[in-house]
């Protein structure tokens, strides 16, 4: 390899090059000290990689330096590495939200069993949120990367099913994938963002709206894939981005350095193992029981607010595309397209709710931009409903049509106004989450009221498809169902979390 000497200009891509070299030639090929980054001690644990560890490694006396948008270098070089990978796997969900329930339709599914199929995910997610938040509680990134995999092989068995049955047992693998994967990834944004709290709310705003920008570049991908292909294509499509996801992953960094010192560290000639702490761990672990948790008003109203939400999103994923395709002109496209807006319109929501999270605090943002998306949600009914017959005329085409109806206007504004509220409200809720989770049982803690969220999500798609095949005169009752019960979500948030419990 040649000297590699440390400057205060050493670029990113060197950075990875050294890891790269590192990984493929073996530890033996460096010295136990990388003399190229002088004043560092080398921290080696007993499961992060070794060149994760050389790739973000910075100098003790560079960490209050800024690298991106002012967020401090050790933060914002494994963020701008997890949101790349987020980004590309977002572009495949987005080309499948709005197949899922229009798959179901296909094979013949009523509005009731389409649900049951869209909410099997929600159920392995509440059954593994607990064990899987324990899980990335010790190893964040190997949580991420065997989600990940997961996720890969379930949407390509997706995309194989010939029934309901393999149909589902495929959907429950993908909930289980997502358990694992998104538990590693919450409990890595709180490492990450406890390293500069005062930018979590933008931290999570900025994975908020990579999120949403990869939904709105994959909806109409989605849409056009599903016209020519059919909506078989549009699982591989999420199972080729989480390949891509799962190989960027590789190269991230293990966010959890306190597995084991080294005698440097201590002073002393041999490893100190961290055996001798078994009892914080169990103490840790005992912080973050969810019937303990449950116990304080701030933890029950977020759990409760959470609960709501997830009816707007089985509304998002069940019900606007199913009216979307019968509303807009161009069917799959023109539900595809609506989707995309929705994502497109998340790059504002994001953004102004991490903005309002840092300044007028998680618990009034969430409260505020969930009475948005769900004034959203009710009005839906009174939009399709409109007496006005107007048609006004697109500057684009959707399908064959460039005409739209005054109603589908209508519709749109409301679902794009839902996006922007619940787009907002999502960073406020996670920074929240945060500033309650114990520490060192981060990701358990937070998998409470996403678990919460989940187990709602697997009876919701189901009710709101009851009330859609009951509804026969006023068209999108049911997400006006959704949008009540996000007002009563964000009412418990209100009610019940009078004061911010600390740890």
């Amino acid at each position: 390899m040649g000297l590699i000497v440390q400057s205060s200009s050493f670029s990113f891509s060197t950075t990875v090059e050294i890891g790269l070299a590192h990984r493929r030639c073996g530890p033996s090929i460096l010295p136990s000290r990388p003399f190229f980054i002088p004043h560092v001690s080398p921290i080696r644990t007993k499961r992060q990689n070794h060149y994760p560890t050389l790739l973000f490694a910075t100098q003790d006396d560079d960490n209050s330096a800024t690298d991106l948008f002012g967020f401090p270098a050790d933060v914002a070089r494994p963020l701008v590495v997890l949101l790349i990978a987020q980004f590309i796997l977002f572009i495949g969900v987005g080309a499948v939200i709005p197949t899922i329930p229009l798959y179901g339709k296909a094979i013949g599914l009523s509005s009731a069993a389409n649900g049951l199929v869209i909410s099997a995910p929600a159920m392995a997610m509440l059954l593994g949120a607990n064990p899987g938040g324990k899980f990335a509680d010790v190893m964040r990134k190997p949580a991420m990367m065997y989600g990940m995999a997961l996720i890969c092989v379930s949407d390509i068995g997706t995309a194989m099913s010939q029934g309901v049955v393999s149909l589902v047992c495929c959907r429950l693998g993908l909930g289980a994938g997502r358990c694992l994967s998104e538990a590693g990834e919450r409990g890595m944004l709180a490492d990450l963002a406890g390293r500069a709290p005062e930018l979590r709310g933008r931290s999570l705003a900025a994975q908020q709206a990579v999120l949403a920008l990869g939904i709105a570049v994959g909806a109409p991908l989605g849409g056009v894939v599903v016209e020519q292909y059919g909506p078989r294509a549009s699982f591989l499509c999420v199972s080729a981005a989480a390949i891509i996801a799962l190989g960027i992953y590789s190269f991230l960094p293990e966010t959890i350095q306190n597995n084991e010192v080294t005698q440097e560290q201590q002073g002393k000639d041999e490893t100190v193992d961290f055996n001798s702490n078994k009892a914080n761990e169990d103490s840790s672990s005992s912080d973050g029981d969810w019937g303990k948790l449950l116990r304080e008003n701030s933890w029950r109203g977020l759990a409760i607010c959470q609960c709501g939400a997830s009816f707007g999103f089985a509304a998002k994923i069940s019900s606007i595309p199913i009216i979307a395709a019968a509303t807009l002109p161009g069917g799959a496209v023109g539900a595809g397209a609506l989707v995309s807006a929705a994502g497109l319109s998340g790059l504002v929501g994001a953004p102004l709710g991490g903005w309002l999270t840092d300044r007028a605090g998680a618990r009034l943002t969430a409260v505020a931009s969930g009475f948005i998306s769900a004034t959203g949600l009710l009005l839906i009914p009174a939009a399709l409903s409109s007496p006005f017959s107007n048609v006004f005329e697109l500057p684009f085409y959707l399908g064959d049509s460039s005409e739209v109806s005054a109603q589908a206007l209508g519709f749109t504004a409301l679902v794009i106004l839902w996006s922007i509220g619940a787009s907002a409200q999502g960073p406020a809720l996670t920074a929240l989450a945060q500033e309650l989770a114990p520490t060192g049982a981060e990701a358990t803690a937070m998998a409470l009221p996403r678990a919460t969220g989940d187990g709602t999500y697997i009876v919701a798609p189901f009710l709101l498809g009851l009330i859609a095949d009951s509804s026969l005169t006023v068209p999108g009752e049911e997400c006006a169902a959704a949008g009540a019960a996000t007002l009563l979500g964000i009412l418990a948030l209100a009610l019940l979390g009078d004061r911010e419990e600390s740890h």
